[in-house]
């Protein structure tokens, strides 16, 4: 049976676009029903166009303040009654509804819990990384809380850094990763495979 997923984004969609090969590979049980942007006009909302995926923008700018915002987004996704709500880059802060609370995941460019929390996304994590020293990073997948990238982590990839590493270099690696490791931790938990009990991550998968 396959699991009905709504996605929210805020950019290109090449998270989006990653997902929806993996289901028409077969490597997801899945069906995208619906794509929720930030923002109008950006490349996510043409991917899911092209795809006959309904799409709505719910934006910053017209639902002011963190209540407005997040009655907005759960008046948004509540027709279309998702199994799993998968974050691909979205960037705006809102209270998870109740009846999606568990639900939702999201994929974070660090191996958590470091380099995460606020205004670490996207290049600003790879800088900090850089800075650091560190020899290793990577991404991780988890269970969205209303806790900035503190919710249950369900699985993690590791990538090298290098000596040579520039911020997009690095990125480039940790989203190859994101790639592999995200369409894997989404499928197992709409098989059932990948579960949270008691608010820890039960993997059942080989």
């Amino acid at each position: 049976m396959s699991g009905r997923i709504a996605f929210l984004l805020s950019g290109s969609g090449s998270t989006l676009r990653n997902l929806l090969a993996e289901i028409e590979a077969g490597r997801v049980a899945g069906q995208i029903v619906v794509v929720i942007s930030d923002r109008p006009g950006v490349g996510g909302l043409a991917i899911a166009a092209e795809h006959g995926i309904d799409a709505h923008v719910v934006s910053r700018k017209e639902h002011k303040g963190f209540e407005a915002y997040s009655s907005a987004i759960g008046a948004a996704l509540a027709p279309y009654d998702a199994d799993l709500v998968v974050s691909g880059g979205f960037l705006t802060l809102f209270k998870i509804p109740a009846a999606l609370e568990n639900r939702m995941v999201n994929v974070h460019p660090s191996l958590l819990p470091a380099f995460g929390g606020k205004g670490c996304w996207g290049h600003h994590v790879h800088e900090k990384v850089l800075a650091s020293g560190v020899r290793f990073t990577g991404c991780t997948v988890h269970f969205v809380t209303d806790e900035v990238d503190g919710g249950p982590i369900v699985d993690q990839a590791l990538v090298d850094v290098r000596p040579d590493d520039t911020v997009d270099t690095l990125a480039a690696r940790v989203q190859a990763a994101e790639r592999e490791l995200y369409p894997r931790c989404i499928a197992g938990i709409l098989d059932g495979s990948i579960r949270l009990v008691e608010g820890r991550v039960v993997d059942g998968r080989a």
